[in-house]
């Protein structure tokens, strides 16, 4: 897929736009808790 398709993909279909953001901002946070939970953990 290039990124005009991804782009007229997104345009078609405004909900996906707003899926994709909210799983970015999912995997950031729990990426960000599973380093605290394995930086923690190590002695």
């Amino acid at each position: 897929m290039s990124d005009t398709d991804i782009a007229a993909y997104l345009r078609e279909h405004p909900r996906m736009m707003g899926v994709l953001f909210t799983l970015t901002v999912l995997l950031t946070q729990v990426g960000s808790v599973a380093a605290t939970a394995n930086g923690s953990t190590i002695s």
